[in-house]
């Protein structure tokens, strides 16, 4: 697939990423693996204005095209796909209900056998730091060790995958997962969870399962 396509399926993948419910305005940011580096969306231009020509080269020391400026988010991005080489795409978004936990500093537990779509027995929450900075990106990979979704503290969430579909995918089961867990806390809290051994069983099933990979 030539740039100009990726381009023009991140520019969908945002759209529909706000159609979802998934995000608002500007706020959230994808990328895609590429070359050496990734493309990436741009800072501060509304999705239904981005052209293919808008989204913005990265390569793997950091340095993009000249004319354009990459996401703020741009660090976390390249660093979580030089982190985990079987991913290509990186996803972000202020997910109302993920980011709602997120602002609880909370990891979503094992409440139901879903949470095992991101790879492990809980979806962990990165501590906050200021957006776009270092720090934010160490902990993002940090978070992300081991499994395919994070939290960001007072920030919102990522999620990775093989492909565009995969991530968005995951993004909006991440997103299920927060509100299940919101609506149970009022209840229930601490809220009744799965045990290890019966996510670890889920993990196996999945394995090759559907949009799981």
């Amino acid at each position: 697939m030539n740039r100009r396509e990726i381009s023009r399926q991140i520019i969908d993948t945002c759209r529909q990423m706000n159609q979802m419910g998934l995000n608002q305005g500007t706020s959230g940011n994808i990328s895609v693996r590429f070359d050496e580096g990734m493309l990436i969306t741009p800072t501060s231009v509304p999705y239904e204005k981005l052209r293919e020509e808008d989204i913005v080269y990265v390569d793997a020391q950091g340095q993009h095209e000249a004319g354009k400026k990459p996401s703020s988010e741009w660090r976390f991005h390249l660093a979580i796909l030089q982190a985990k080489p079987n991913e290509n795409v990186v996803l972000h978004n202020h997910a109302p209900n993920a980011t709602a936990v997120a602002i609880l500093n909370r990891e979503i537990p094992a409440i139901h056998y879903m949470v095992a779509a991101a790879g492990r027995d809980v979806i962990p929450c990165a501590p906050y730091a200021t957006f776009g900075t270092q720090a934010l990106s160490d902990y993002a990979v940090g978070a992300l060790r081991g499994c395919k979704a994070t939290l960001l503290q007072h920030h919102g969430m990522i999620a990775c995958g093989k492909t565009l579909e995969k991530a968005l995918w995951l993004a909006q089961e991440v997103e299920v997962l927060a509100r299940l867990y919101l609506a149970i806390l009022p209840i229930a809290n601490p809220a009744p969870v799965l045990s290890k051994a019966q996510i670890d069983e889920v993990l196996s099933l999945f394995n090759g399962y559907g949009l799981v990979d």
